[in-house]
C-alpha cells in the first residue's frame, strides 16, 4: 500500500532495493530533461521535484488508471505473480500519479496508458507492459522478450485497441481499490 507523505512523493514500507539487472533497450522516455511550466511561469525540474519517489525505495512504479476495472486486474495480477515485490503501484489520478506522468514528460490528466517510472527513465503503452513483464515471476520475462521482437506499431496498434474500449468492455468502478 502507498503512503503519502509530506512533498508529495509516495513510498512503500518497507523499503526494498532492487538487484542490478540487464536491461533491454526499448522505447523511453529519458527522464534528465523533462520539465514544464508551473503556475507561476517558471519551468519546474519534474525530476527533482518528484526525486523523493526514488531515494529509499529505487522499486519502479506502476502507474494505472485507478477507476478502470482492467486497469485494476491487471494491479491485481502484478501484485500476484511480483512475488519478490518488486513493483510499486499509484493511480494515475492520484497527486502522486500526476507528479509521476509530469516526470515521464505526459500530461497530469493523460489517464490513457499504463505508465512504468523507473528512477531514470519511464515506459508507455506496450512497452510499459513489456517492462512489467521482466519484473514479475515466470514465464512472463521469457514472454516478455519474444514479444519484444513484435514490430512496435503493431503492439501498441492492439494496445491503444483495448485501451481506447475498456470502460465499455470492462466497465469501471467509483473508487481505486488500491
Amino acid at each position: 500500500m502507498a503512503l503519502i507523505v509530506p512533498g508529495g512523493c509516495a513510498r512503500l514500507l518497507p523499503s526494498s532495493q532492487l538487484p542490478a539487472r540487464v536491461r533491454s533497450p526499448r522505447r523511453f522516455t529519458t527522464l534528465a530533461t523533462v520539465s514544464s511550466p508551473s503556475r507561476g511561469g517558471e519551468a519546474v525540474d519534474w525530476v527533482k521535484a518528484t526525486s523523493c519517489f526514488f531515494e529509499q525505495d529505487s522499486r519502479p512504479i506502476m502507474l494505472f488508471d485507478g477507476v478502470c476495472n482492467l486497469c485494476n486486474g491487471g494491479v491485481k495480477f502484478v501484485r500476484d505473480n511480483d512475488r519478490q515485490r518488486r513493483i510499486r503501484f499509484e493511480a494515475l489520478q492520484s497527486e502522486a500519479g500526476k507528479n509521476l506522468l509530469r516526470r515521464s514528460g505526459r500530461a497530469p490528466d493523460d489517464i490513457s496508458s499504463v505508465v512504468l517510472v523507473e528512477k531514470d527513465r519511464s515506459y508507455i503503452k506496450s512497452d510499459a507492459v513489456l517492462k512489467i513483464m521482466e519484473y514479475i515471476n515466470l514465464p512472463f520475462p521469457q514472454l516478455a522478450f519474444f514479444l519484444q521482437f513484435m514490430p512496435q506499431l503493431i503492439r501498441d496498434f492492439a494496445y491503444d485497441n483495448v485501451a481506447n474500449n475498456r470502460y465499455t468492455i470492462f466497465g469501471r468502478s467509483e473508487t481505486c481499490e488500491l
